[in-house]
């Protein structure tokens, strides 16, 4: 067997691995098809005699690869932001199949993949290579040409982001936490009266700029603000219809409900409350306010 089959037998076997480690940190199952599929380009021509652990080495080249893919993502983002404000910037197509990354997800779980993108670039590859794929900091540092002391200052970053406070067990707390699932059992159901029940009369439903621009919310015509839950309710119910992977989280430790698809967070809904019932809701899907939000997803 030649040194070339040899090493494709062993990436082959390595390639699960490879891209549990890639989908971590992109958020995407196509792109971290691409990055497993690069790192075998860059290796396969590669000597590979003195290399001991040849997972390890693996794991290393596909990192820097992802790490400069979330580098290159973001910069395309501010571009794309600076341009024109209130357009988000084109999402890679995706060809992946949408039931094996659905699934993946699943396995991943959701409310992680949710928090690791609000991540920064160093601050995800730190966290993923540390806490997850227990890479000692010394080789993080290396991938990342940062210090020893930075990485690790990345990864304790990123772990709070990540774990998020506890919610707060008071009556008050507890009191709103039931209204925020009656409001989300509602436009799960279609049961506008729940809805109605879960919202002050007076409650007033705000949509960022960005919200208003979506195909659903352009549809039904809702502007920027409106007074009044039955005049609003029902239009809001039509709209969340079809959105899927809806979950409750703390939201800068405030009550809200998160929509994010495969795990990447797309908009928040926050609230406000007043007599144990909801009296604002906050539509919020500018990236730059996501990404600046410190998310905790509650079960």
């Amino acid at each position: 067997m030649s040194e070339q089959d040899w090493l494709a037998i062993q990436f082959e076997a390595t390639r699960p691995h490879l891209r549990g480690v890639a989908y971590r940190m992109l958020g995407s199952l196509n792109e971290a098809e691409d990055a497993v599929q690069e790192t075998w380009l860059r290796v396969s021509g590669a000597d590979t005699s003195a290399v001991a652990n040849l997972a390890g080495w693996l794991t290393t080249v596909v990192s820097r690869l992802c790490l400069d893919m979330l580098r290159a993502r973001a910069a395309r983002a501010e571009v794309a932001m600076s341009a024109t404000p209130l357009t988000p910037p084109d999402l890679p197509v995706d060809r992946s199949d949408p039931e094996s990354e659905a699934a993946l997800a699943d396995s991943v779980g959701v409310a992680m993949l949710i928090v690791l993108d609000t991540l920064s670039p160093a601050e995800r590859i730190a966290f993923v290579l540390h806490d997850i794929f227990a890479m000692p900091f010394e080789e993080i540092a290396t991938i990342m040409s940062r210090s020893l002391d930075a990485t690790k200052q990345l990864a304790s970053r990123a772990r709070r982001r990540v774990r998020g406070s506890a919610a707060p067990s008071d009556p008050a707390r507890s009191r709103q936490s039931a209204v925020v699932k009656a409001f989300l059992n509602a436009l799960r159901t279609g049961d506008l009266q729940a809805l109605l029940n879960a919202l002050d009369p007076d409650a007033a439903l705000h949509i960022e700029a960005a919200i208003r621009h979506d195909a659903p919310a352009h549809e039904v015509g809702l502007p920027r603000e409106i007074i009044g839950a039955a005049r609003w309710a029902a239009q809001f119910m039509s709209m969340a219809r079809g959105m899927q992977f809806v979950q409750m989280a703390l939201v800068d430790d405030g009550l809200a409900v998160v929509f994010a698809p495969r795990g990447v967070l797309t908009r928040v809904l926050k609230f406000s409350f007043a007599d144990d019932r909801i009296s604002r809701v906050e539509a919020i899907g500018d990236r730059v306010r996501l990404r600046e939000m410190t998310i905790a997803v509650l079960d």
